[in-house]
């Protein structure tokens, strides 16, 4: 088998490695992702969480309870900089509305969060139902 797709460099009509075999489909449990921007997390340097030291991607998480993360049901997603690039707040998207973009400022309250998005807390089983 030769090569059809050109090249940058020519390889002077030589066999191309054999394809490799590729899986076509991971299955995931996520209902959505949410991506936040690693930038502004950085630029933070935390900002979220009990201590304030936390990065938004993580506190969501932990706030969540993911600890598997394709076994998850959202996906929080930690992409690099989306270009907006706000003051003391952290660009987020989630991906049933990706028109919209969120600015969520440091220290916001996670579970006022979760709401606004519509994600679901994990119910714990130790806590007594008032």
């Amino acid at each position: 088998m030769f090569c059809a797709l050109p090249r940058k460099t020519s390889n002077g009509g030589q066999p191309c490695e054999a394809p490799q075999r590729v899986k076509q489909m991971v299955r995931s449990n996520w209902s959505t992702a949410i991506l936040v921007c690693s930038g502004c997390s950085k630029r933070l340097e935390g900002g979220f969480g009990k201590k304030g030291k936390q990065s938004l991607a993580k506190a969501l998480r932990r706030q969540l309870g993911i600890k598997r993360f394709r076994k998850s049901p959202v996906g929080i997603v930690e992409v690099k900089c989306l270009g907006v690039c706000p003051r003391h707040a952290v660009t987020m998207v989630d991906a049933r509305d990706p028109g919209n973009w969120r600015l969520v400022p440091a220290g916001a309250d996670l579970a006022v969060l979760v709401d606004t998005l519509g994600l679901a807390e994990p119910t714990r089983n130790d806590q007594p139902a008032a």
